[in-house]
């Protein structure tokens, strides 16, 4: 077996892992889900679950990574007894996460198109800027095939020398970004409107069970859990560290970046409406998603004369970083696999699994309105909170708890009169479970 790579810092972990979690959707999505859903106070139920339910299956996937020091198959069929459930389950993360990766990558395309574009925009390059910008499948697919390449660069050089250094240059950058762009914005006409509906918290709506399942459905796929990335990162950690603390570091990361994303988008939606671009849909709710990406803020950024050209170059620089810490985490699922359990060497693996993600990517794009939509419903919709949920029922109900309790045990030694292991084993068996379960109900 081809020797496994360990990161070589707590810090280099703590990014490598935020920086799988830190994806598009926090940029994107969070912060228009909370101006819908009461400001501040949507915040509040997302900190308060974020920990109550991501954290704890956050928690399942690292132990279970670092005690079997294996990619995900592997190390499911070693804690069920090579039961054949167990191997099943590994197979469906890595199909569920190359999907993921496929339709992810197409968007990767996108930004890294966008981002060219506000670049060759600035020197007047009008035919090259629309190309850039048009819907056509021949620009999903170049780009898609770009982003793919920068990806599989990354992760071939394994985790010290690919992930990790990577993860230890490209965070920060995506951090200083964030906070840069948040206080150009602020001061720009509009701004304070913005920061008001983000803040300003509306406790009405607390009670409202679409923002309680909204705010669990958002901490939980927000940390990419139940694919197995963070299951994998947790293998190539050292035995000497503790995990819970870890694990609550990468928690803390990811939420904060979500939170300081949405004072950048929030705001800058409310400039763009003070520039005389819509922000809200027909039925008075804000934009989101591509369209807020591609339309709102573009719009944006030309109404903003000469520096919106620069801050558009920073923004779409800021969406390609957010994309590939993601992307990077999800390729090294399935490669794990072939390097560890097949002895492939990890570049050849690299391209032979970036090349058949890439023809599914291709399919995709080839079929854009049939299957874009359908791939993403049923990776993160249906597989995705099936499998968290099987992750918990692995680890509280198949993986003995004295196993458990050595693992942390190697990095804690007093982990036994702790709140965690006070909370954790029953917290992740019983109350988990039934809260995943019925997020998924409701989704159907």
């Amino acid at each position: 077996m081809a020797l496994r790579g360990e990161f070589s810092s707590r810090i280099g972990f703590v990014l490598a892992a935020a920086g799988s979690a830190v994806g598009l959707g926090n940029i994107w999505g969070f912060p228009t889900k909370v101006a819908a859903n009461g400001g501040a106070a949507f915040v509040l139920v997302y900190l308060i679950l974020a920990f109550l339910l991501a954290y704890p299956v956050l928690m399942a996937e690292l132990i279970i990574g670092r005690a079997n020091r294996s990619n995900m198959i592997t190390a499911l069929g070693k804690i069920s007894n090579r039961n054949p459930i167990g191997t099943a389950t590994g197979v469906w993360a890595g199909i569920t996460v190359s999907l993921i990766l496929a339709f992810y990558s197409i968007v990767g395309g996108w930004m890294v198109a966008y981002f060219l574009e506000a670049i060759v925009s600035l020197g007047g390059a009008e035919q090259v800027s629309t190309w850039l910008t048009d819907f056509s499948t021949s620009r999903n697919i170049i780009f898609c095939g770009i982003f793919m390449a920068l990806t599989a660069l990354i992760v071939s050089g394994g985790v010290h020398d690919g992930i990790e250094k990577w993860s230890v240059r490209l965070m920060p950058t995506l951090i200083i970004i964030i906070l840069s762009l948040i206080v150009y914005v602020s001061f720009q006409a509009g701004a304070s409107e913005g920061w008001s509906v983000y803040l300003v918290p509306d406790f009405s709506k607390v009670t409202n069970p679409d923002l309680l399942l909204d705010a669990m459905g958002q901490a939980f796929f927000s940390m990419s859990l139940g694919v197995g990335t963070m299951l994998i990162y947790g293998s190539y950690i050292g035995k000497n560290e503790n995990l819970p603390s870890l694990g609550a570091s990468v928690a803390a990361v990811d939420i904060g970046v979500a939170v300081i994303a949405g004072m950048l988008i929030i705001p800058a939606m409310y400039v763009a409406l003070n520039n005389g671009v819509d922000i809200f849909t027909a039925e008075g709710a804000l934009i989101q998603g591509d369209q807020l990406i591609f339309t709102v803020l573009p719009a944006m950024f030309d109404s903003m004369g000469f520096a919106g050209g620069f801050v558009a170059i920073a923004f779409f620089a800021l969406m390609v970083i957010a994309a590939i810490t993601s992307s990077i985490s999800m390729l090294e699922v399935p490669v794990a696999y072939l390097v560890e359990t097949h002895n492939i060497k990890r570049n050849r693996a690299v391209w032979v699994v970036i090349s058949i993600i890439f023809a599914a990517s291709v399919v995709i794009a080839l079929n854009f309105g049939a299957l874009f939509g359908f791939v993403i419903s049923l990776t993160t919709e249906y597989s995705q909170p099936l499998l968290g949920l099987i992750l918990c029922i692995f680890a509280g109900w198949v993986w003995r708890r004295d196993a458990i309790l050595k693992e942390l045990k190697s990095g804690c030694e007093d982990i036994e009169s702790s709140i965690f292991w006070k909370i954790w084993p029953w917290y992740v068996k019983f109350v988990c479970p039934v809260i995943i379960a019925l997020m998924f109900v409701r989704s159907l």
